[in-house]
Parts: C-alpha cells; sequence; structure tokens
C-alpha cells in the first residue's frame, strides 16, 4: 500500500569519523583544486562533450530507454540523433545540459523558472517520455510505479518547491553544500513536481548544483554524476526508497550513496587531464582500434599518432612519417581527413590542426577503449 511520510528538508550532518565526512573533505578538497592539467583545451573539451553525451544516455536507460551507447553513437556520426523518439529522449538531455552550462555558474541563484527550463527541454516534443504540460508543476496527483511512496497532492507541490528553491539557495557554510546537492536529489524525486520526466530533470538538476556549488566546468573539470545512478539502476531505487523515510540515518545513508560515487568518478575522469596518462592509455589505443576495425587505413593513422602526440601539428610535422607520398599526395591525404572529419584547423582556415573524435568512426573506438578502462559503466 503507498504512502507518504512527511519529514522536514533539512542538511543531516555526519559523524566526523565516518566515510561519508572523508568523502566530503576530499570532494571539497577537488571542487577548489584549480586543475593544472596537460591536456590541450581542444582535447579536453571532446572528452567533455562525450561525457555529456554519456551522461544523457544513461539518464534515459535509467527511465527505461534501451537505447544503447552505441547506437546513439551512430545516429551522431550520421546526424540522425533525432530520427525517432527514443533518440530524441537523448538529444533533449543533451541540450539541456548545455543549456545548464550557458545559465550556471558559481553561486547562481536557482528559480522556478529555471527548474521549469529543464523540465521543458527534457519533455519537448516527446509522447511516450513527454508531458501533458511541458514546464509546468502538475495540476493533477500522481503515483510512482515500483515505489511505496505516494507524492503530495497536486495543490502542495507550489508550497514544497517554494520550500525546494530556497533550501538550494540559502546561505551557509562551504562545508554543508555537497549534502545539499545530495538532500536535494531525494527531495525533489520526493515532491515530484511535474507530471512527467522528473528523473532526467533531477539528475540534471544535480549537475547544476555541482556547478552552483563551486565544480567549474568550464576549467578544466569534467563532472558525471549520472555515472552514480546508472551504474546500478536497481541500487539507486532502492537508496531513493529508503531515504523515504525521512531518518537521519536514512538520508545520511542516501548521502554517502550519492557523494562517494561521485567522489569516484571526479576522481576517475580527472585523470584524463594528464596528458601522459590519456596519451598513452586512452589515445594510442583508439586510433589502434580505429585502423584494425578498418576505420582509418596506414596513412590516415600516421597521422593521426602523429597528430595526437603533438596535441596540434602542421603539414610540415608530417613529412617524415608520409615519406613515401609526393607532395600532392599528402595535400589530397589531408584534404580528404579534413572532409571525414578525423582533423580540423585549430582555427577558421588554420593550418595548424588537431584530431578530432567527434562525431565520426573514431568516436567509436573512444567509446569503446574509454568503457574497456572502466570510465564510462558498461550499460550497453
Amino acid at each position: 500500500m503507498n504512502s507518504r511520510n512527511e519529514f522536514n528538508l533539512r542538511v543531516v550532518s555526519p559523524s566526523f569519523d565516518s566515510e561519508l565526512t572523508d568523502s566530503l573533505i576530499e570532494l571539497n578538497h577537488l571542487r577548489k583544486l584549480k586543475l593544472q592539467g596537460t591536456t590541450a583545451p581542444w582535447i579536453f573539451f571532446q572528452l567533455k562533450h562525450i561525457f555529456h553525451i554519456l551522461e544523457s544516455v544513461g539518464s534515459a536507460r535509467i527511465e527505461g530507454n534501451r537505447t544503447t551507447i552505441s547506437e546513439y553513437i551512430e545516429r551522431k556520426i550520421e546526424n540522425k540523433e533525432r530520427s525517432n523518439e527514443r533518440f530524441s529522449e537523448i538529444a533533449n538531455v543533451e541540450a539541456a545540459m548545455e543549456f545548464i552550462e550557458d545559465s550556471i555558474s558559481e553561486g547562481t541563484e536557482f528559480t522556478h523558472h529555471f527548474i521549469k527550463q529543464l523540465h521543458q527541454l527534457v519533455v519537448g516534443e516527446l509522447t511516450d517520455e513527454g508531458d501533458r504540460t511541458p514546464g509546468a508543476y502538475r495540476t493533477w496527483n500522481v503515483e510512482i510505479s515500483q515505489s511505496d511512496h505516494t507524492p503530495p497532492d497536486h495543490i502542495q507541490v507550489q508550497s514544497y518547491m517554494d520550500e525546494f528553491i530556497d533550501f538550494i539557495n540559502q546561505d551557509g557554510a562551504d562545508k554543508y553544500d555537497l549534502l545539499k546537492t545530495a538532500i536535494a536529489h531525494h527531495r525533489f524525486t520526493w515532491i515530484h513536481p511535474f507530471g512527467n520526466g522528473n528523473g532526467r530533470v533531477v539528475r540534471l538538476l544535480t549537475y547544476a548544483l555541482m556547478i552552483k556549488y563551486g565544480f567549474n566546468v568550464k576549467d578544466g573539470k569534467i563532472i558525471n554524476p549520472t555515472a552514480v545512478f546508472c551504474n546500478d539502476r536497481d541500487k539507486y531505487y532502492e537508496r531513493l526508497s529508503e531515504a523515504d523515510l525521512g531518518t537521519d540515518e536514512s538520508l545520511l545513508n542516501w548521502c554517502d550513496y550519492v557523494l562517494t560515487g561521485i567522489l569516484e568518478e571526479v576522481t576517475k575522469v580527472n585523470k584524463l587531464l594528464d596528458f601522459d596518462f590519456l596519451y598513452k592509455n586512452i589515445l594510442v589505443p583508439t586510433i589502434s582500434l580505429g585502423a584494425e576495425r578498418g576505420y582509418l587505413n596506414k596513412e590516415e593513422a600516421k597521422v593521426l599518432n602523429i597528430g595526437i602526440l603533438k596535441q596540434s601539428f602542421k603539414a610540415s610535422e608530417l613529412d617524415e612519417a608520409l615519406e613515401g607520398l609526393t607532395s600532392r599526395q599528402r595535400t589530397h591525404l589531408l584534404s580528404k581527413m579534413k572532409e571525414s572529419g578525423f582533423i580540423r584547423p585549430l582555427k577558421e582556415n588554420g593550418r595548424t590542426y588537431y584530431v578530432s573524435f567527434m562525431n565520426n568512426f573514431l568516436m567509436r573506438s573512444l567509446i569503446q577503449i574509454l568503457e574497456k578502462e572502466n570510465f564510462i559503466p558498461a550499460i550497453d
């Protein structure tokens, strides 16, 4: 029988010797740390974009969308990511992540309007996974499938969301920010303010709150909190249900689950800012796999291997590697690689190039290597 357990929205404090406190201390250190990575920005931002794709696919899959990363990547390569509704659902989350990065920075005040805009982006132009009132709080009562919790009556939604907005915007000691992020995630799902799309919106809100509370994604950080939840969907729902009890213990257990998971993800992904690590463990294997699968010929692989080693390069730096080709053949090779999207100029019409992994066959290889090295959950 479904029921609702009313409890106050509040920050709960862990004991000093708990694992949660250890995670909080380390996360607070990482969010304030100005990363001096050796990976060039044009490579870093490609990786960041790929993690956005993974966040979007993962969030949709939690809700039952069975699209695999591989399927969606194929649609990206073919520019057909909105070819049907299940792909559009993922593309909507991608668009919402871009909106967050354009709208939110450290200290930004959240508003009802912002949350409703997120919802509009998430459910827009969808049928099965849409909402009858996109961008508006529900005006009807709902139940959550496979949950014992009954969300508040629709006439209470506005007042609960007023309290929610005040909670996340409230000034307080920095040490509570990450606890608030985890607690806000649960509270939003408890309120269930929209008719549909609540799960996708709350995971986007978690991303936005991490930016608000100091994880500056424009300054060399990649964060992918959804990886914590899509690693084990059943565990995610179990922990949410346990937190519905509203006791200090249940809320602390929820915070420990969320923040320990985020710490593991942030620590792991930060390795990609070390170019030596990235080059040896990710980029070289990506080119090798691309050649092995027939996406690249011998000369293309040589160019790309030089490109990833140098991070940026000019045609003259390829002379030794392509000594068997005439000048005309080299020019033709580079033109073909530019047309295929394997290399791009750093500046429009420039003659300094970088290797591009986006929306071409290399993306397939890169995703497979990132998965093999446990940087992304194996959700296919």
